[in-house]
């Protein structure tokens, strides 16, 4: 059973066949689909589900803290199930592959207080971008 729906499952959240799909194909590490892909890939597994369900899923997950939003430079919104563990994302300029990165060092304590004008910063999100070696190549 993934990660993911071992979660769910403890948190006694309804896994309906439509839901269980979602959640599997989110299943693995460096996942960040668009719906579109999730849903492309859950049809796969289960022809009938509707786009809908899977929109719908995906914001009950969002909602339930269980898998991260992912929006980077205008483009469609990606779904992260690393929502446990602390990351920041490695984007490829060119064909937008995110991949989760674990950088040394906290960001928060990398701004000086001069720069903080009077906040208390709760969290921070570094994006690093760059291009992927496929593109690279291409």
């Amino acid at each position: 059973m993934s990660d993911l729906l071992e979660r769910l499952r403890d948190r006694g959240w309804r896994l309906t066949a439509q839901r269980r799909v979602v959640a599997e194909v989110l299943d693995g590490d460096h996942v960040h689909y668009t719906a579109d892909e999730v849903h492309a890939r859950a049809t796969d597994r289960l022809p009938e589900i509707a786009r809908a369900t899977v929109y719908n899923t995906l914001s009950e997950l969002v909602a339930l803290g269980e898998v991260l939003e992912v929006s980077t430079d205008g483009r469609a919104k990606r779904y992260d199930p690393n929502a446990r563990h602390s990351h920041q994302h490695l984007v490829c300029s060119r064909c937008g592959t995110i991949r989760d990165v674990h950088p040394t060092g906290d960001p928060l304590t990398a701004l000086p207080e001069r720069e903080r004008y009077g906040f208390a910063v709760a969290e921070a999100t570094v994006t690093y971008r760059g291009v992927c070696p496929h593109c690279a190549d291409a």
